[in-house]
């Protein structure tokens, strides 16, 4: 973590543009927390790759959580709906699997409080995999000779093969999957050559707009208040009826379907705004196609303020500098199932 006093000081004795900015920036993590029942092991994130990747856990054999998570790109599917099982087309974008370790709750409503609990949703949800029950995944992998020996290698016990073991695999597999050392982050560690000028306004322009008090932290996804515990915001926070007429924001309402407390109509998790660049559509029903105007129609429902050109260039060219170093992703050869199928729907 590199202290927003010093930097100041720095870029002033460099000759570079200040910025007078409060508080602190936070460089990302090399390494995800992680809970003390799933300790991360190479077999582990072993077996939860090979899960991923494999649409055999879903009920027609043709969709697996990369499906719409690619970690072969940005994490998600650029959809302003992903397409599951039937080509049933769900209605809220995808986020971004990247760095999803360091979100305090998953999905857009926060319906999870952890990525072992996320782990379990989309595979029995009806439109995205759409299995009957994870009694029927568990069954399922049980008839694929590979997978036994897998589990076996990350679990220990007499019968290792459960919903609870392949969700925690697959959680341990997604702790993996961080970006670190973008420009951003080289600059907070004190490298001052790191952004662009232009990303340097940016910067300044991101935090006296405001953007910053939401999308704060490491992660730009808002305070982290413990796991389990989200950060969520009304969207839109400001009506607008042309922007309503045009991209129908206010249809979703968000974390109330969760909840059903009314106070938490249209709110939605902070999302991160790591590797942003890379995730059109924006917003929860993906109905945003290019940044520059995601980042203009915030700054006007959350926070009142017309954004000239310029600012929005600049806000958007600091965007660019939080995309992040990719590990290097090999797709893993799924277990085989000899002579047989299973009876796809």
């Amino acid at each position: 973590m590199y202290k927003l006093g010093s930097l100041i000081g720095a870029l002033a004795l460099a000759g570079a543009t200040t910025i007078a900015i409060a508080g602190e920036w936070q460089a990302l993590p090399d390494k995800a927390p992680e809970p003390a029942d799933n300790p991360t092991t190479t077999e582990k994130v072993e077996l939860g790759k090979i899960l991923y990747h494999d649409p055999r856990l879903s009920s027609s054999g043709t969709v697996a959580c990369a499906s719409c998570h690619n970690v072969m790109a940005g994490g998600e599917d650029n959809r302003s709906g992903s397409v599951g099982v039937k080509a049933q087309v769900g209605g809220r974008s995808s986020p971004t699997v990247w760095n999803s370790a360091f979100n305090a709750t998953q999905f857009w409503d926060g319906r999870a409080p952890s990525l072992e609990a996320q782990a379990k949703g989309p595979v029995t949800n009806p439109i995205e995999m759409g299995m009957k029950s994870w009694d029927d995944v568990v069954a399922r992998l049980k008839l694929i000779p590979g997978y036994s020996g897998l589990f076996a290698k990350a679990f220990t016990g007499s019968d290792v093969v459960t919903a609870d073991n392949a969700a925690k695999a697959i959680a341990a597999y997604e702790r993996t999957l961080i970006t670190p050392n973008s420009p951003y982050d080289k600059y907070a560690k004190g490298d001052l050559t790191a952004l662009s000028e232009q990303q340097q306004r940016g910067l300044q322009t991101f935090s006296e707009t405001g953007c910053a008090s939401c999308h704060s932290g490491p992660g730009f996804n808002g305070s982290q208040n413990g796991q389990g515990v989200g950060d969520y915001i009304k969207f839109p926070g400001i009506e607008n009826g042309a922007l309503e007429a045009q991209y129908g924001f206010s249809k979703d309402l968000g974390r109330y379907e969760v909840t059903k407390n009314d106070a938490d109509k249209h709110l939605f998790k902070v999302p991160t705004l790591r590797n942003i660049a890379l995730t059109a559509p924006y917003f929860h029903n993906g109905k945003v196609k290019t940044l520059e105007d995601a980042v203009a129609i915030m700054a006007k429902t959350q926070l009142g303020k017309d954004l000239n050109p310029q600012q929005v260039g600049d806000i958007v060219a600091f965007l660019n500098g939080l995309t992040g170093e990719f590990p290097k992703q090999e797709m893993p050869r799924l277990p085989a199932y000899p002579g047989k199928t299973f009876d796809f729907e």
